[in-house]
């Protein structure tokens, strides 16, 4: 199935492999704080069960769990920079564990979690830069799209990380600008099962980069 959440609506979206809607969750052009509202939601991560995680970013500040049948069960998170707390929680991925990786931008560092909410862990460091997006990938490991800082003007930061699971940096790849291999605003990334790493841009550069294996350092 094919996710997607919709800032300007409010919503998340489930669709087929072919485009055919399943499931809406959220009030169309409608933001609140609850159950059946979101205010901008910015991913979705889905459980094998068919549960799903939301990240609620641009306008709340949490992260929602809901059924495999879009019912609302439970949410965490408030605005701030303490542990569980969140300033732009703005990727979320999970793990073979369950556990719930977050991306909390602003913040500058992803967030790990146990499947109820209970925090684990954080990352940060002048290392690992702003992270827009984590993505736990087949291989086990997680990749982080550092975004930068959104600098009006260059110089700024553009690329992805790979990280083990106790948030050790083991390789990284791309700089910042619009040239092939670059990243303006690194806005989000995933890893296929074949191992392809895939980054998006949302600035200047507004495109998807396919690489077919992260180079050596």
């Amino acid at each position: 199935n094919v996710w997607a959440t919709d800032v300007d609506l409010h919503q998340v979206f489930k669709f087929s492999n072919r485009g055919k809607l399943l499931m809406t969750v959220g009030v169309k052009g409608i933001s609140g704080l609850d159950g059946n509202h979101f205010n901008k939601p910015t991913d979705v991560a889905v459980l094998p069960s068919g549960e799903f995680y939301v990240s609620d970013g641009y306008g709340n500040s949490r992260v929602a769990k809901f059924s495999a049948k879009g019912e609302f069960l439970f949410d965490w998170g408030t605005k701030g920079d303490k542990p569980g707390e969140f300033d732009l929680p703005h990727g979320i991925s999970l793990d073979t564990q369950g556990r719930v990786y977050v991306a909390d931008r602003s913040n500058g560092r992803v967030q790990v979690f146990d499947s109820d909410g209970k925090f684990l862990a954080q990352w940060k460091s002048p290392e690992l830069g702003r992270p827009w997006d984590v993505f736990i990938a087949p291989d086990g490991y997680a990749y982080v799209m550092d975004g930068g800082d959104m600098n009006p003007q260059p110089p700024d930061r553009g690329r992805v990380l790979k990280l083990d699971l106790q948030g050790t940096i083991v390789d990284q790849f791309g700089s910042f600008g619009s040239y092939d291999g670059q990243f303006y605003w690194g806005h989000a990334v995933a890893v296929g099962k074949d191992g392809a790493v895939y980054g998006a841009d949302v600035h200047l550069g507004m495109r998807v980069q396919k690489f077919n294996r992260p180079p050596a350092k």
